[in-house]
């Protein structure tokens, strides 16, 4: 079982945590949401919980939950510039199905 980062997006946290003056890593979760049924859940950590599982890329650490892992597991977050567009990338093996919208998917 694992999260992975790209090192573009590695690099793009590690800038973000370094502006912010603190933080550990990322989360990286599942909640309920969205025509399909689950939604990403991308935020920073500045604490760690002791049910948080623990991976690491390019020196940056990605935090999850037992909970989440499954339907997570394998997923290498990206991120990616397109003309003005910027942002995450989720390249999740599980996914089955995703909403036309691209918010949410099903496994």
């Amino acid at each position: 079982m694992a999260l992975t980062l790209s090192e573009r997006a590695a690099n793009h946290v590690a800038g973000f945590l370094a502006r912010r003056g603190k933080g550990l890593g990322v989360r990286l979760a599942v909640k309920t949401a969205g025509c399909s049924g689950m939604a990403y859940k991308l935020e920073f950590v500045d604490e760690s919980l002791d049910t948080d599982m623990v991976f690491e890329s390019f020196g940056v650490k990605i935090f999850t939950d037992a909970k989440s892992l499954p339907y997570i597991d394998g997923t290498e977050l990206d991120y990616t510039k397109e003309g003005l567009n910027e942002g995450f990338k989720f390249n999740n093996p599980n996914v089955k199905n995703e909403c036309g919208c691209g918010e949410s998917f099903h496994v």
